[in-house]
């Protein structure tokens, strides 16, 4: 479907900073609203009666092919899983299976309304011609490990050769870019991290890092460096500040508040993986209220599939909600309308949900109970609408044939198991 300016009548809005709007809108291309004197030359018009209209999701930590692995190794902490269930199997990966697992996830996401994610997974190559194809927006991040991997077998200098000759080219689409993703102080050693960060300042891209995710892994560094893992690496100058391309740190959930004041520093956005970080029982999810004492940028991503069983990140954003307050002992932390700003930050993009779903009543007066009622319970998610395109309209979603992609992923993960 083409682009424009669309026209939505007698629907409700939720603006940026959360407070809810009722009357006739128009949807801009440039992901701008105003109101709408009714006569003006749209592309469409779309009646907004049954239709809560808000910004996309943007997930900001994903490993999307790992669709793949969903439900594996269920119950297993996570150095066990990783061991036992992931990394045996992904000995087995190919292009071929990560571009089905990431049309799988792409279509979980839009259907449950996210327009972006930040990616760390092999073959990004394919990964960022997914989302083109999709119509989504992305950072498709290639990850780099010191050890051979079924996409690198010489290990991490013929991974940081790989990503240097994509990023030397043009960008996937206006809508879709390549960063690097080191994945950890514990699998890269010293020199691949300098190595991965001055390649990330010559070409002006994302830096994607897990960062103290577990206990172990902040013992452990502190154990060989005598520093904490977002210490040690602001000691090396791995960091690439916010004007540099900026830094994007998953998990950061045991964290001093000396390192939160570093992330601040160089304005890298810490990724909150609720879900995951629970599901995997680490013992420990990101403080967000010190991160916000500290200035920190935080963001919310889901972490992949394997390791959260989803990629819905209505339900991520009723985690981060219930953990924060739980963990703090404090009811008033993350409220409706700072959720679903931290969940929505930065998106251009529009989702129409359904409200004739009886979890969206009642609207409540003024329409003031329905962002609670989409935050902590859920409904259908109607359209999707990305640089004023549709991918998905009245429920279904245009660019992606969900029907053939859950046939493709039957047959493939039958086929990626089949050795293991």
């Amino acid at each position: 479907m083409a682009s424009g300016t669309r026209r939505i009548t007698s629907t409700w809005l939720v603006e940026d900073g959360g407070s809810v709007r009722r009357g006739d809108f128009l949807l801009h291309e440039d992901g701008s609203f105003s109101k709408s004197k009714g006569d003006e030359d749209v592309l469409e018009v779309i009646d907004g009666s049954s239709r809560l209209v808000t910004r996309s999701f943007q997930n900001w930590h994903t490993h999307m092919a790992m669709v793949l692995n969903k439900s594996m190794g269920e119950g297993l902490p996570l150095m066990e899983w990783l061991e036992t269930s992931i990394f045996p199997v992904e000995k087995g990966l190919t292009a071929e299976f990560v571009e089905v697992g990431t049309r799988a996830a792409v279509a979980e996401m839009i259907s449950t309304g996210t327009t972006f994610a930040c990616d760390m997974y092999y073959h990004p190559d394919v990964v960022a011609g997914v989302l083109v194809e999709s119509g989504l927006r992305g950072i498709s991040c290639g990850p780099i490990t010191d050890f051979p991997t079924p996409s690198y077998p010489s290990g991490g200098s013929e991974a940081l050769e790989r990503m240097d000759s994509l990023l030397k080219g043009s960008s996937p689409s206006k809508r879709v870019e390549y960063g690097i993703g080191t994945h950890s102080v514990f699998t890269c050693s010293e020199e691949t991290l300098l190595k991965a960060s001055e390649m990330a300042s010559g070409h002006n891209c994302i830096l994607h890092i897990h960062t103290s995710e577990t206990r172990k892994e902040v013992a452990d560094c502190f154990s060989e460096h005598g520093m904490y893992p977002i210490e040690y690496l602001d000691s090396i100058g791995y960091f690439q500040d916010a004007g540099e391309g900026g830094t994007v740190c998953a998990h950061c959930g045991w964290v001093t508040k000396k390192e939160m004041r570093i992330l601040a520093g160089h304005g890298a956005h810490a990724v909150h993986c609720p879900t995951s970080n629970q599901k995997l029982a680490c013992g420990g999810t990101m403080s967000y209220p010190a991160m916000k004492e500290a200035g920190v940028d935080v963001r919310l991503g889901t972490d992949g599939a394997a390791s959260n069983n989803s990629l819905d990140m209505r339900s991520e954003s009723k985690a981060a909600s219930l953990v924060q307050r739980h963990d703090h002992w404090d009811a008033r932390i993350l409220g409706p309308e700072e959720t679903w700003s931290l969940a929505t930050k930065g998106s251009k993009d529009w989702v129409t949900w359904d409200l004739d779903d009886i979890r969206m009543r009642p609207w409540g007066r003024g329409g003031r109970r329905l962002l609670p009622n989409l935050i902590y319970t859920g409904t259908k998610v109607m359209d999707v609408f990305v640089d004023g395109e549709a991918v998905r309209r009245n429920g279904k979603t245009l660019t992606i044939d969900e029907t053939k992609v859950s046939e493709e992923l039957e047959s493939s993960v039958e086929e990626y198991y089949r050795e293991v």
